[in-house]
């Protein structure tokens, strides 16, 4: 957790009446009223991008510090309008920092990457940039260190990379097959990369590089992957019988 954009946030919603009281929160509008993480988020982390007092750096720096404070998906929702919408784009060095740091933190990430899966990754328009700035930019350095904290950035982010187009990420998948501490999350990432509704791969190309992946012998759906993806398919919502094809061949 990033403890002072935690207290610059902590006290940005201070200054608005709302504080947080055992586990849960409570807003000066509806004091009687306990109020959720969620809610908190819903209600107070667009109005960010609307202070004025601050610059536009500084805006996503406390929406960073919303999201580490409340652990809340919402958080990264509205970062993204920010960025998408008609005053954006942020600025792309603090907001991929953001992404980055957050991956890179021992703390649970579900709420980061759930935001680069369903809303950066599954969008055509921002997947190629989102993917480089997170981990295409610099998986050389990323394999050549392999400090823990890094490792968990790849991994993370190779884990929720299904969406992303083949031909994006397939020399990042390449590099990363160098390390095995990055196997793990590299067949987590071809899998949904067959199973997602959104998912990218090419059958010949994914398989090849599934063969240089040292997995356990029980690695879940490892045989049933590698028998769709020789047959040449290359996304389960395409041609849904095929996997049923694999069970059944699996289970004889």
């Amino acid at each position: 957790m990033e403890t002072q954009a935690v207290e610059e946030a902590r006290r940005w919603l201070a200054e608005r009446g709302v504080v947080e009281i055992g586990h849960g929160w409570a807003d000066a509008e509806e004091p009687g009223r306990p109020r959720t993480a969620d809610e908190i988020a819903h209600s107070w982390a667009g109005e960010v991008f609307t202070d004025g007092c601050l610059d536009v750096a500084e805006q996503v720096r406390l929406a960073f510090g919303l999201l580490d404070l409340l652990d809340d998906y919402w958080v990264t929702c509205e970062i993204r309008f920010a960025d998408r919408g008609a005053q954006g784009p942020l600025p792309a060095d603090v907001l991929w920092d953001g992404y980055r740091r957050r991956l890179e933190a021992e703390r649970d990430a579900e709420a980061v990457t759930y935001s680069l899966w369903v809303d950066w990754f599954e969008d055509h328009d921002t997947a190629v940039t989102a993917f480089a700035e997170v981990l295409g930019h610099d998986i050389d350095h990323v394999v050549a260190e392999g400090s823990d904290a890094l490792l968990r950035r790849a991994g993370r982010v190779l884990t929720c990379s299904g969406p992303v187009p083949w031909p994006v990420k397939q020399p990042t998948y390449e590099t990363a097959a160098r390390l095995p501490a990055l196997h793990g999350p590299l067949y987590e990432g071809l899998l949904a990369g067959y199973h997602d509704v959104y998912g990218h791969l090419e059958p010949t190309a994914a398989l090849a590089l599934l063969a240089r992946l040292h997995l356990p012998a029980d690695t879940p759906h490892l045989a049933k992957l590698r028998s769709v993806l020789a047959a040449g398919h290359r996304n389960h919502h395409r041609s849904p019988h095929a996997w049923d094809d694999a069970v059944r061949a699996s289970t004889h």
